[in-house]
């Protein structure tokens, strides 16, 4: 059996058409602590990134320009936790630009790639998983009802407000 990984020796791979290093650029942007790293270039002349890899906030990501063959579902999406309503709509609003609108709902986005997000306040699982069972209805409930997740409106449906 081999020695236990680190955290940065496994790494998701984002297959994209042919927008790997747009993809990365636009993903570095948007979270804090991201840069851009190396770029393998195709060698057929055309100069197109090949594989470009990226670190989001910490974590390593590589992003592969493979084709028009496969395409993103929702079978895999990323988690944004977020302490704050603040930071809520900030992820919200930047990750949804160009985006698919009709994908949004109980705090799930569609991006302009077709990648799937939740944007996600950290109270969302006590709310829903409370002690008492009405209170986690309700706030589950009220998420139902949600395109972009309101924390104020969670904890209040939760309060039975």
């Amino acid at each position: 059996m081999p020695d236990t990984i680190t955290l940065n020796s496994l790494m998701p791979c984002l297959w994209f058409d042919d927008q790997a290093e747009e993809a990365a650029a636009f993903y570095t942007r948007v979270f804090p602590n991201s840069q851009v790293g190396k770029i393998v270039r195709k060698l057929d002349g055309s100069g197109e990134a090949l594989t470009v890899t990226f670190t989001l906030d910490g974590r390593d990501f590589v992003a592969l320009n493979g084709g028009p063959h496969f395409q993103f579902n929702e079978a895999v999406s990323f988690q944004v936790l977020c302490d704050n309503q603040e930071q809520l709509d900030y992820y919200w609003q930047r990750l949804g630009e160009g985006g698919d609108e009709a994908a949004r709902q109980c705090g799930w986005l569609k991006d302009r790639y077709g990648l799937s997000w939740q944007i996600v306040p950290v109270v969302l699982p006590e709310l829903v998983s409370d002690a008492d069972p009405a209170r986690a209805e309700r706030a589950m409930n009220a998420m139902m009802q949600m395109k972009k997740l309101d924390i104020a409106a969670l904890q209040a449906a939760a309060e039975g407000a």
